[in-house]
């Protein structure tokens, strides 16, 4: 399907992709994609709603996470002032409890979508629930090229057996549950990402000659671009530019990230493209997302921003020890200090995507207006590993949800009764999620 068959009818499909040499780059929302003489504001009556999660491990220190005031107008707290700005639409959700009270790293990162308790076990028999994602991609995903997608930042998924006492490495390998016994896998590298989203070399051999190339993904399909621009109103070509322009500078800093990453074209499961910078990874992995949103490419995806009993170091910060090791403080300040310090960092890179969401227009508003993107642990105190009180921050407009309030539920609340209330909002039609007890009031 050309563009130039589009341009001729004087609109686009919604659906219409630029294509050259095993490419095939989507495009954001255009006004040419609108019925004749239809307002790009008409086309946000029914905007298209998209929904994310991003996971962070080894809990926080939750007193510094959690507002002291509930209700509208709460000030905010010390790791949540990152996303100050976004207040107006934040929503903070404290005193969750997971659904299994083992105080383990697997059943942190297996109960946060899922909403069930993970069947123990360290053998292939495990067992836990579809995750919420899965449920809301069968609503709102099936129309997308990707009905969601999940990314991490380390890779644990070759361990086998028990990585925390008899429960299976499959409960921290991943987030994303197809079935209660199909876990999803979740992409670290940014490069296949993006040759996922918008074409490339399948082998290590065919990505390096790719490289090697230095050419942009665009140069293989500058003659849609050209064709496309030359029927488009100033507002499109400046929407269309900047979205290129996205594409343009991802692709430049995964090509930077592969030359400082040994590639043997020997060895095709070799990851390439993961740039030596956690901080850059994140933020790669974050501006990918937000293209696939931007390009409705996907409306649902899950991000974990480190694995459970992470052994990252953060030189950036001071902060030799590693991330499981400063988790468990003991109660002492000096190591609590240390522990807060890594949760308003990660909270920093969190805040930096949502801002980017903020920014990027979408219909008569932006992504963010259109997007509910809920961020927090599958643990309380990380030196405890205890299963509540659990916060959580959502934050976007999807599903009318208001923001500026902090919402404390009743002691013991299953955090299942958040992703019930946010499914059904998603248009989910469904009482229960695994062992919710109803809603939060979203």
């Amino acid at each position: 399907m050309t563009v130039s068959r589009f341009i001729t009818k004087r609109s686009l499909s919604r659906r219409t992709f630029l294509r050259g040499a095993g490419t095939a780059l989507a495009l954001p929302l255009l006004d040419a994609m609108l019925p004749a003489l239809t307002p790009m504001a008409t086309a946000a009556a029914t905007p298209r709603k998209r929904l994310g999660f991003v996971y962070v491990p080894n809990g926080v220190i939750v007193d510094q996470f959690v507002p002291t005031k509930e209700g509208a107008d709460f000030e905010i707290s010390a790791i949540l002032k990152p996303l100050e700005p976004f207040q107006d639409q934040l929503v903070v959700v404290s005193n969750l409890v997971r659904a299994e009270a083992n105080n383990n790293h697997a059943v942190s990162s297996g109960c946060w979508l899922t909403g069930v308790r993970p069947k123990r076990t360290d053998g292939p028999d495990f067992r836990i629930g579809t995750s919420i994602d899965q449920i809301v991609a069968q609503q709102i995903g099936q129309d997308t090229t990707f009905p969601s997608i999940e990314v991490a930042t380390e890779d644990f998924s070759g361990l086998l057996g028990a990585c925390d006492p008899g429960y299976s490495c499959a409960y921290m390998n991943t987030l994303n549950w197809a079935s209660p016994t199909t876990p999803l896998p979740m992409e670290i590298n940014p490069r296949v990402m993006f040759e996922r989203m918008f074409g490339g070399g399948s082998t290590a051999e065919e990505r390096l000659a790719r490289m090697n190339t230095n050419r942009s993904i665009l140069d293989f399909v500058v003659t849609d671009i050209r064709d496309l621009e030359s029927g488009l109103g100033a507002g499109d070509r400046r929407r269309l530019n900047e979205y290129l322009d996205n594409v343009r500078e991802i692709e430049r800093r995964i090509q930077q990230a592969m030359t400082q990453t040994k590639l043997q074209a020997d060895v095709p499961a070799e990851p390439v493209g993961v740039p030596e910078s956690f901080e850059e990874h994140v933020a790669l992995m974050f501006d990918l997302l937000a293209v696939a949103y931007q390009a409705d490419l996907t409306r649902v995806f899950t991000f974990m921003v480190a694995r459970e009993v992470s052994q990252r170091t953060y030189p950036n910060l001071g902060l030799t020890e590693p991330h499981h090791a400063i988790s468990h403080h003991g109660g002492r300040p000096e190591q609590m200090v240390k522990h807060a310090k890594l949760n308003v960092f990660h909270m920093t890179l969190f805040a930096r995507f949502i801002e980017r969401l903020r920014s990027t227009p979408d219909g008569d508003g932006s992504l963010l207006d259109h997007s509910l993107i809920a961020y927090g642990p599958g643990m309380s105190d990380g030196n405890g590993h205890t299963g509540g009180p659990i916060p959580m921050a959502l934050i976007g407009g999807a599903g009318g949800i208001r923001g500026n309030r902090h919402i404390k539920t009743p002691q013991g609340t299953p955090m299942a009764n958040v992703w019930l209330d946010v499914s059904q909002k998603f248009g989910v039609d469904h009482k229960t999620f695994g062992v919710s007890t109803g809603t939060v009031g979203l």
